[in-house]
């Protein structure tokens, strides 16, 4: 991945936001574009080498950006909590707003973990795309869910989580109440997304850790009876995290979805 993190302006909720974001493998040029979306605590420094990795294996070009409020993206001056449709409006706002301040015009792939996954989905269902890769996403809210971001406000208030975060952004504190909160609030119980799956047609891989603190396997197989034809993969030994836990199983598996959807796809790496 380039370093060289760059920013572009984005108009989105009646204001002009500054998104962090860097190409991956931009000299692959013809090649398919993969969009990297991140998780709830995620910005482009917290995916570390993984796009880069993934990129150099498809030979594909990518592009990973923070969202905002994540990273160094900014966040709109009055905004202090997201209301329960944030991640509908990060796929169907603020995602086409930076694809096309960016210039891209033809269906990229989407690559999106947890929430990330989630928007991918969301965007697919009300975009074209090329395909999506879902790891570890949410269609609905499972009490494990809950648990789960109910055990991490726990970790930030007693172990050193807060430090870790701010390796990765600029306002860690606000960004870890934002997210934590909206999924904390009663009103988000209720929050599904199967209705917006159900119309997703492109081609798409969900994968999902057998021992996900943050959701069963529940999430990715209803995501194949909505939309038949998808394929599952459900990983032993393997948390939220997919990219962490299981790199190299996560990579073959994107590797081979590719291949069967994209048949020019170049052998960059065996």
């Amino acid at each position: 991945m380039d370093d060289r993190a760059a920013f572009v302006d984005v108009p989105w909720a009646g204001c002009t936001l500054r998104i962090e974001h860097a190409w991956v493998n931009p000299q692959a040029k013809g090649q398919p574009l993969l969009v990297f979306l991140h998780e709830g605590l995620g910005s482009l420094s917290a995916w570390r080498d993984f796009p880069a990795r993934l990129c150099a294996r498809l030979g594909w070009r990518g592009l990973v950006y923070s969202r905002p409020g994540h990273g160094a993206s900014t966040l709109p001056d009055d905004l202090t909590d997201w209301a329960p449709d944030y991640l509908h409006r990060q796929a169907r706002e603020l995602l086409p707003a930076l694809l096309q301040a960016l210039g891209v015009t033809d269906p990229p792939w989407l690559r999106g973990h947890s929430d990330g996954g989630s928007i991918a989905l969301l965007h697919a269902a009300c975009a074209p795309v090329a395909g999506v890769i879902a790891i570890a996403p949410h269609l609905f809210v499972e009490e494990r869910s809950v648990q789960g971001i109910a055990a991490a406000r726990e970790q930030y208030l007693r172990t050193d989580l807060p430090e870790r975060l701010a390796r990765h952004h600029a306002e860690a504190e606000g960004m870890f109440w934002r997210w934590n909160r909206v999924w904390l609030s009663p009103a988000f119980r209720d929050w599904n997304i199967e209705a917006e799956v159900a119309r997703v047609r492109a081609p798409v891989l969900a994968v999902q850790g057998v021992d996900d603190a943050y959701g069963t396997l529940a999430q990715i197989r209803r995501i194949a009876a909505l939309c038949p034809g998808t394929r599952v993969v459900e990983l032993p030994a393997c948390g939220h995290a997919v990219h962490r836990d299981q790199p190299e199983a996560l990579m073959q598996c994107c590797l081979e979805f590719a291949r069967d959807h994209h048949p020019v796809l170049l052998d960059a790496a065996p």
